[in-house]
């Protein structure tokens, strides 16, 4: 009877240990996830952008503080205000969005403090071509969505690069070299 009860202890503390190191999955929300960037134009003026198609997977193991993140943005959706000037960005002269429709990030390595998620490190494949990208991530909150009735996770994350790196070099230095981005991103748990 001893053994019995201690295996069973020993079974559901293990089951238990198992249930929370699993990871959990999350999928990108395309309604509440527009990745944005801002470039100088000419030096006059700060230009601001967004990408209207967004998909992706989130794991997040907060007890262990890791996780990974899939970020894909569909180049063509490319939203300035102006369409001629996102008829030209999405062109071979900037984007090339014909032969390059996807925007990735890939992070196998994430940084938390505590329970707070406030870094991703990974790769970024734009234009073609892929460099390691580091993304700060200022707000991170998990909870309850009180409207669509799901668990969610939505961080906002931001970085700069220079478009050269990418090859992206039309009208450089006149046109900023270098763009910051935020991925403000919606995930909800599957």
């Amino acid at each position: 009877m001893i053994k019995t009860t201690v295996f069973a202890l020993i079974l559901g503390s293990t089951l238990s240990l198992s249930t929370l190191a699993a990871p959990s999955s999350y999928t990108v929300d395309p309604k509440h996830t527009f990745p944005s960037f801002e470039i100088s134009h000419l030096g006059f003026s700060i230009q601001r952008g967004r990408f209207d198609k967004t998909s992706g997977k989130i794991f997040l193991e907060h007890e262990l503080g890791k996780g990974k993140i899939y970020i894909f943005i569909e180049t063509a959706s490319i939203s300035t205000g102006l369409a001629d000037l996102e008829k030209h960005l999405r062109s071979n002269e900037f984007l090339d969005a014909a032969r390059y429709p996807k925007i990735t990030f890939v992070s196998e390595k994430l940084s938390f403090n505590k329970d707070q998620l406030v870094a991703a490190d990974g790769i970024m494949t734009l234009h073609g071509i892929s460099k390691p990208v580091h993304l700060t991530i200022d707000h991170f909150y998990c909870g309850m969505n009180l409207i669509a009735m799901k668990n969610t996770c939505g961080a906002n994350a931001t970085t700069i690069i220079k478009r050269s790196d990418f090859g992206v070099d039309k009208y450089v230095p006149k046109v900023g070299d270098e763009v910051k981005i935020a991925i403000q991103v919606e995930a909800t748990k599957d």
